[in-house]
């Protein structure tokens, strides 16, 4: 059976779709020593080389995938290789057993909380994909005043520079005056979109945090800078909200141990 060329890339790991879709318009792969053409099919048996290198795929499924869950520390960037010299996320994750580590979605630098990884590239290019509408939970400190109206808005729908944008939920969880406490859901992962949202009301985000991604939690237990294994509920779940069937689980050795703990609770708004 054949499959698109950039499809079968990314399950073996080499980058999520989108990644190897531009590769392939650069001119970087090479299908039996000619130049790769976007929508291609192969069947695996061909001789695959990116950027010089050959490359061994399997167009089977059911090919076992690393999957962690990394609790992102303020001060780190999502970049593989940064140009400044700052830390990454990447910096600290274990060796996979094949392929290479790919974030699912991103935060920025001065975001901290959840963020997840696999070696399967077609699993990273359905969750972070807008038509899946996978939920990310946020929790968010404010400096600034906060009243119904505007929370009424959030979830309404404010026009930022690049469209439309709310949350399709607000939890009040804590805190008084000019320093509260909420959880917001949102559906997308636009750029710094949860604190644009809250900007454009006039309030400053002092803190945020991201504690869930589609049915994964961010436990209070694991510490920043520390990673675990997702579970084997936890991905079949995972490659469900993809739409995917989850391959055959083996857990990647060490990480933390999980709690079932999740922040916060409070009133809904939605």
């Amino acid at each position: 059976m054949q499959e698109r060329l950039q499809k079968v890339l990314a399950r073996a790991g080499l980058g999520s779709r989108r990644q190897i879709e531009d590769w392939i318009r650069e001119g970087r792969v090479q299908v039996d020593g000619k130049t790769a053409e976007l929508g291609q099919k192969v069947s695996g048996r061909e001789a695959i080389v990116v950027d010089g290198n050959r490359v061994h795929v399997n167009t089977g499924e059911g090919a076992p995938a690393d999957l962690l869950l990394y609790h992102k520390p303020v001060g780190e960037v999502c970049s593989r290789d940064d140009p400044q010299g700052r830390p990454t996320v990447f910096d600290t994750l274990p060796q996979p057993r094949s392929g290479r580590w790919i974030s699912i979605g991103r935060l920025d630098i001065s975001t901290s909380g959840l963020l997840l990884f696999t070696t399967d590239g077609e699993l990273a290019h359905r969750l972070m994909h807008p038509s899946q509408e996978i939920e990310r939970e946020y929790a968010v400190r404010l400096l600034g005043e906060v009243d119904a109206p505007m929370l009424d808005r959030l979830i309404k729908g404010v026009e930022l520079e690049d469209g439309l944008a709310r949350f399709t939920a607000i939890e009040e969880s804590g805190g008084s005056g000019a320093n509260r406490w909420f959880h917001v859901i949102i559906k997308e992962g636009r750029n710094r979109e949860v604190r644009r949202l809250w900007e454009s009301q006039g309030v400053q985000v002092s803190r945020l945090t991201r504690v869930r991604f589609g049915p994964v939690i961010l436990e209070r237990s694991l510490r920043r800078g520390s990673w675990r294994p997702l579970s084997p509920q936890e991905q079949k779940k995972l490659y469900q909200a993809a739409g995917l069937t989850a391959p055959p689980f083996k857990a990647l050795a060490g990480g933390e141990k999980k709690s079932r703990r999740r922040p916060g609770a409070g009133s809904r708004r939605r």
